[in-house]
């Protein structure tokens, strides 16, 4: 919860600082900063509403009625009010029922439990992305901070990739290999996808390379980005068939 409300101030900042809450954001085709403000601040509402309502196997129809027809100030200063309250009501929320306590959520729930704690660390990481997304609209992108991006990029593969469908191709794996140490591999087949921590000599010594089909290496905070389509695999460096990605990118699981 320290992250999101760390990164939400960080985002309101950069909205406040913004020449106008017209200008474009390149990472989000077609939308304005308003846009974008208005995007986090009701997935802060709708997910507060999600962990309010506990175990279920679908959101709250009033929440996702109430996404659907969101209003809200087009003043700046009454805006970005708007956007603290919204994260003051998901971090309320999420205090009040604990990490433990489940909820629904849109990932398989197979390496990502379906609960408050699961959408704690989820939300964290978008806040810090959109933060991101801000700055680059701004003409000042920054990386994101370390401690977000190197919980993220196993966020990312535990939460947004693991499905119990089947790979559509041959079966390989994916090794992640951030600069500041951590490794994980993602390996998809007929089972699915899942991934798993590279132990630390392992990744140092480069053994058992060759089950990879592809290794992917740069910062914590690049493979984030990547990962969240916000810059191509040409910033990053990629041993083995490069090609693979542009298969896991375009792969759409059933589940």
């Amino acid at each position: 919860m320290r992250l999101i409300d760390e990164r939400s101030t960080a985002f309101r900042a950069e909205v406040a600082a913004a020449p106008s809450l017209d200008a474009p954001v390149p990472t989000c085709p077609g939308w304005t900063l308003f846009d974008l403000v208005k995007h986090l601040g009701g997935g802060d509402r709708f997910w507060a509403a999600i962990v309010g309502a506990g175990p279920a196997d679908a959101p709250p129809a009033e929440a996702t009625a109430a996404r659907a027809a969101l209003e809200v100030p087009r003043e700046r200063e009454a805006l970005l009010a708007w956007l603290a309250a919204s994260t003051q009501l998901l971090l309320s929320a999420l205090r009040e029922a604990g990490p433990d306590a489940g909820c629904w959520a849109w990932w398989s729930g197979l390496q990502t439990p379906r609960t408050s704690g699961g959408v704690a660390r989820h939300r964290a990481q978008e806040t810090a992305v959109h933060t991101y997304d801000v700055q680059l609209a701004t003409g000042a992108p920054q990386p994101l901070p370390a401690e977000v991006a190197l919980d993220g990029v196993e966020e990312f593969l535990f939460t947004c990739v693991a499905t119990p469908s089947a790979w559509p191709h041959k079966p390989t794996a994916f090794d992640f290999h951030a600069a500041e140490g951590p490794s994980w591999r993602l390996t998809v087949d007929g089972d699915g996808a899942r991934s798993t921590r590279i132990p630390a000599p392992i990744a140092a010594t480069g053994e058992d390379s060759d089950a990879a089909g592809a290794s992917i290496h740069g910062t914590a905070s690049e493979l984030v980005l990547y990962l969240y389509d916000r810059i191509p695999a040409e910033s990053l460096h990629v041993d083995g068939d490069a090609g693979l990605l542009d298969l896991l990118r375009a792969w759409e699981p059933e589940e």
